[in-house]
C-alpha cells in the first residue's frame, strides 16, 4: 500500500503545510478528505451551509492538526459571492491554495422533468453551478502562484449511466463531468500551468446524501474508503477516479457505462438498460 509520504512526494500539491479547501466539508466524503489532508499536515479550510455540523467538523479537524491549521466558513456555493468570501478567508488565513475540492452537493429529488422548477434550479445551482463558481473563483489564483495544484470535482456514476430515479441529480452530475473534462483540457493547454483537474466518481457511498439510511448499508463504502481510493488514483495520475463499492466492481461499472454509450452507437431507445425490450440483452451483455 502506498504511504501518505510517498503520495506527497509524487504529488507536491499535497505537501505538509500546503492548503486544501473543501466545500461540503462538514460531512461525508468532504469531511473524510479534510481529515485525511489534516493528518498529512495540510492546512484545511472547509465550507458548508450547516453551521452546527460545520462547527463539529472544525473541532474534529482541530483535534488532528490544531486550531491554527483549520478554518471553517459558512458558505452556500450556489452564490458566487459566498465562494468569493470563502477564497478571501482561505488566502487571508493561510496564503496560496494548493488543493480545491468542489464537493458540495444536494440529493433532493425534484421529480419529473416538468415538475418543481424551483427545486430543479436549487439542485442545479448547488451541484453544478457550485462547481463552476469554485473553479472560476479559485483557479485564477491557483494559476497565478505558479505552484503545483489540484482541482478535484465530485461527480457521480449517475452522471454517466443516468439511471431512472432522480433525473435532476443525474443532469447536474452529467454537467459536472463535461465541465471537468473541459477544465482538464484547458488547464493542460494553459502555458506554464501546474494545476490539474480530476473527476471523483464515487460509487454507493454512505454520506449525508444517502437517502433513508440511518446506518451504513452493507453495499456502501465509507467516505474514508473513497478518499483512500482517490489518493491512490491521484498518485497514478488518473483523471477519472472511478470508485467501486461493496456491490459494484470496476468491471461491472465499465460494462454498464459501455452499454449506456452503446444506446447511441446501436440506436437503441434512451436508457435501454431499463427498457423491457432490451432487458434480456442487457443481462446477457453483463454476463459475457
Amino acid at each position: 500500500m502506498t504511504t501518505d509520504a510517498e503520495i506527497q512526494t509524487a504529488l507536491p500539491a499535497l505537501a505538509s503545510g500546503n492548503v486544501a479547501v473543501i466545500t461540503g466539508g462538514a460531512s461525508g466524503i468532504g469531511l473524510a478528505a479534510a481529515k485525511r489532508f489534516a493528518a498529512m499536515g495540510m492546512k484545511t479550510v472547509i465550507a458548508d451551509v450547516d453551521d452546527a455540523r460545520l462547527d463539529q467538523a472544525r473541532q474534529a479537524l482541530a483535534a488532528i492538526s490544531g486550531d491554527d491549521a483549520v478554518r471553517a466558513v459558512a458558505a452556500n456555493v450556489s452564490y458566487i459571492d459566498d465562494v468569493d468570501r470563502l477564497a478571501d478567508a482561505a488566502y487571508a488565513a493561510f496564503g496560496a491554495v494548493s488543493v480545491l475540492m468542489n464537493n458540495a452537493g444536494v440529493g433532493n429529488n425534484p421529480g419529473k422533468p416538468w415538475e418543481n422548477r424551483f427545486a430543479w434550479r436549487r439542485l442545479m445551482d448547488v451541484n453544478f453551478w457550485g462547481v463552476v463558481h469554485g473553479v472560476q473563483v479559485f483557479a485564477p489564483r491557483m494559476l497565478a502562484t505558479d505552484t503545483p495544484g489540484l482541482i478535484i470535482n465530485t461527480g457521480s456514476k449517475q452522471g454517466i449511466t443516468t439511471p431512472p430515479g432522480n433525473l435532476a441529480y443525474n443532469v447536474s452530475k452529467s454537467a459536472v463531468k463535461t465541465f471537468t473534462e473541459g477544465l482538464a483540457y484547458a488547464l493542460r493547454n494553459e502555458p506554464g500551468a501546474r494545476v490539474s483537474a480530476h473527476l471523483l466518481i464515487p460509487g454507493f457511498t454512505y454520506t449525508g446524501l444517502t437517502e433513508g439510511a440511518t446506518e451504513k448499508p452493507a453495499g456502501a463504502w465509507t467516505g474514508e474508503q473513497v478518499v483512500d481510493f482517490m489518493l491512490a488514483s491521484l498518485n497514478r495520475g488518473d483523471f477519472y477516479i472511478l470508485c467501486p463499492d461493496n456491490e459494484a466492481t470496476r468491471p461491472m461499472d465499465e460494462k454498464r457505462m459501455a452499454w449506456a454509450i452503446g444506446d447511441i452507437i446501436e440506436n437503441r431507445p434512451a436508457l435501454s438498460r431499463w427498457h423491457p425490450d432490451h432487458k434480456d440483452a442487457f443481462a446477457a451483455f453483463m454476463k459475457r
